[in-house]
């Protein structure tokens, strides 16, 4: 169906897109952590699900990430290559391997967070008084937002390959 039909999609869709831009201009800009060379988006994105979800399965990993599983296993072996997550096997299943951060990547999480706050903080001091205000009390729904992605993340996104595609489209509005 053609957008403008008062379901709201063009928002959305320039939402979605706002947040994309913004959440790589940020990764841009965080200069680097003492300690911690940058890391590539995938291999940030692999590195804070591991400290969120400690001992998290590699396949539930890509799964959450929307990414594919051999693509989330390079980003872990250049990762414990880094010292930055570590492999346990299962104890009730050895055929299973979890990921756990590190000291290192728990010791600098901290620094990662202070580090982006301070990055996002600044330029929202150049923002009017309104704009800030906007965006404080969006910061709630957008972390459900985000909850809401990682739980029931799309069954076919836009970049789906080939092996991907044939789904029924989008639901009608």
């Amino acid at each position: 169906m053609a957008a403008g039909h008062g379901d709201g999609s063009d928002g959305r869709r320039e939402l979605a897109t706002v947040l994309r831009d913004l959440a790589w201009t940020i990764h841009r800009l965080v200069p680097e952590v003492a300690g911690l060379e940058p890391l590539p988006t995938t291999e940030l994105a692999v590195v804070k699900q591991v400290l969120a979800d400690p001992g998290v399965a590699v396949t539930e990993l890509a799964r959450r990430l929307g990414m594919r599983q051999s693509n989330v296993s390079a980003a872990v072996r250049a990762l414990a290559g880094r010292g930055l997550v570590a492999r346990e096997r299962c104890s009730r299943d050895r055929r299973v391997t979890r990921l756990v951060p590190t000291e290192k990547s728990l010791g600098a999480r901290s620094a990662i967070d202070t580090v982006w706050s301070g990055t996002v903080g600044a330029a929202m001091s150049r923002l009017d008084p309104g704009q800030v205000a906007s965006i404080d009390a969006a910061s709630d729904a957008l972390r459900a937002l985000d909850e809401a992605l990682r739980g029931h993340p799309p069954s076919s996104p836009p970049s789906a390959g080939p092996s991907q595609q044939g789904s029924t489209g989008p639901e009608p509005g």
